[in-house]
């Protein structure tokens, strides 16, 4: 039985919460390129996760993880600007309040695979 990781439940289910939501995007400019660029950034929140816990070294790991942040910062400017611009009707606050548990949990996870390399690394 494996260890449940937060972090990579939390940004896979995130993931799929965000496909479902761009699913119900207009069809038209503005949706598709504001939707394509959520899309992208949200669920590469969780590959970099996987990709982190799946590294050879605590270096390649805390890349990762840096990146999995990058993303999550990426795709809460996303939600935000869909919420202010009404792009969708939906109420966008409960998408961002995710998105900002997120890059909490890995703004954590990178200072403490900081904190934990040695020092001629």
């Amino acid at each position: 039985m494996r260890k449940e990781n937060v972090i990579q439940e939390k940004s896979y289910s995130f993931a799929l919460e965000i496909i479902e939501l761009v699913r119900r995007f207009p069809r038209n400019m503005e949706g598709l390129i504001i939707g394509r660029q959520l899309l992208r950034s949200a669920t590469s929140v969780g590959a970099n996760v996987e990709e982190a816990i799946g590294g050879f070294t605590k270096k390649d790991f805390r890349y990762r993880m840096s990146i999995a942040l990058k993303e999550a910062r990426e795709t809460n400017y996303w939600l935000r600007l869909i919420r202010d611009s009404k792009i969708l009707n939906n109420n966008m606050e409960d998408f961002i309040t995710k998105s900002e548990e997120l890059r909490k949990i890995l703004i954590m996870i990178v200072k403490n695979s900081r904190c934990h390399q040695p020092h001629n690394s």
